[in-house]
């Protein structure tokens, strides 16, 4: 149940569901995804190396979220690399500098893989850096115009399966975890593989102390969170230019941005961190997912939700559990949060993308494929004013 003083804040916001809970409901159906008022989802799909699922709900007033599935050539060329490329990008201060990546972080992976015919950590790395310093050339054009855009950021998490291995890239705290099946004692253990940029974890406030020795207020502890400048949490991002460059970080900057004295090198990072792993038969499954929801499942039921239900409609089903667990959070029906509008449902959970790959050993293995290029957009489609 909600506590009376929560009520009295919420109860004026609520009204008559406009969906159904049930897995199959749905409008605006089509075969790149379906809108059903704060949802998005594509239930099921199959990739070069699989099957997927992926699931987006919004809370905040603006979607910030963005996230791509495309699945066929990694490259330009006919005979080049093929392979499943997953981005999750969580956006702050907006949704531009995540919708910037949605459209041009691939774009950027084929045009370094074309360069040197091959995927690899290097060909990774320059396409981050490369759509980081696109975004914050659009910063600078519009810095007149429109100055709030240097504020603006994304984290960004990839995920690429190219010739049996598994890239995972990670700037910022989304996440991405393995399933992989223990034989022995038939139980499938959750592998996390990204490593996250969030100052509430002390590696990375030690991180950000060794790369700034001369300024003792690098990261700040506020109101019990840990925050880079004592004002954002992640360190690593692709935007965020007023902590990028001193130039973004005067007027007409707002100023809660603003920092008192100039910086002559970046506060944050946009090079990702990168893993690179050999999939074996015993990999069974790969969840990709912003913080969202991290913040209210744990790795291991993650991968039980996964393992133990059915694979239609899994990415939903993994949202779903982690809001009702927001709404157990604040002692809270289910139903109840359901019926809440965007913005105010930001007060219980924050957007949520989720996709779910499946990984068939015996499509992994091809040495060879040419089939349908795939290329999905999560949340394309959800109006403006979608209503919950």
């Amino acid at each position: 149940m909600v506590t009376t003083s929560l009520r009295k804040i919420i109860t004026p916001c609520w009204k008559p569901s406009v969906q159904s809970d049930g897995e199959n409901s749905s409008r605006g159906r089509d075969a790149g995804g379906r809108v059903d008022g704060l949802w998005w989802y594509k239930d099921s799909g199959e990739h070069i190396n699989g099957e997927f699922s992926m699931a987006v709900i919004q809370a905040n007033n603006t979607l910030e979220d963005q996230s791509q599935l495309e699945s066929g050539p990694m490259s330009s060329i006919e005979s080049g690399p093929q392979g499943t490329f997953v981005g999750i990008y969580d956006g702050h201060g907006g949704a531009e500098a995540a919708r910037f990546v949605n459209k041009h972080l691939f774009d950027n992976i084929k045009k370094f893989t074309t360069e040197n015919q091959e995927i690899s950590e290097d060909v990774i790395n320059k396409a981050f850096l490369a759509t980081e310093e696109q975004f914050l050339s659009v910063v600078k054009k519009q810095w007149l115009s429109t100055p709030q855009l240097a504020s603006v950021g994304s984290c960004c998490l990839v995920g690429i399966i190219c010739g049996g291995l598994l890239y995972i890239a990670n700037a910022g705290d989304s996440r991405a975890v393995l399933g992989r099946l223990e034989k022995e004692v038939n139980y499938v253990e959750a592998i996390q593989l990204s490593s996250e940029h969030n100052a509430n974890l002390e590696s990375v406030r030690e991180e950000l102390r060794i790369l700034h020795p001369n300024d003792p207020q690098i990261v700040l502890l506020k109101h019990k969170v840990w925050r880079v400048k004592g004002i954002i949490q992640v360190s690593r991002s692709i935007g965020d230019a007023y902590l990028k460059n001193s130039e973004f970080n005067r007027e007409p900057l707002l100023p809660k941005f603003r920092l008192p004295e100039p910086f002559d090198k970046p506060i944050l990072k946009a090079e990702p961190c990168i893993l690179v792993h050999k999939l074996y038969p015993e990999d069974r499954f790969l969840i990709f997912a912003s913080d969202g929801l991290w913040e209210h499942l744990g790795n291991q039921e993650a991968v039980d939700i996964v393992h133990n239900c059915p694979r239609n409609g899994i990415a939903r089903r993994l949202v779903k559990a982690a809001l009702r667990e927001a709404a157990k959070k604040r002692e809270m029906r289910y139903s109840d949060l359901k019926n809440l509008d965007r913005g105010l449902r930001r007060h219980f959970h924050d957007d949520i993308t989720v996709i779910v790959l499946f990984l068939d050993c015996h499509l992994i293995s091809r040495s060879y494929y040419r089939g349908p290029t795939i290329s999905i957009r999560g949340s394309e489609g959800v109006p403006a004013d979608a209503k919950a």
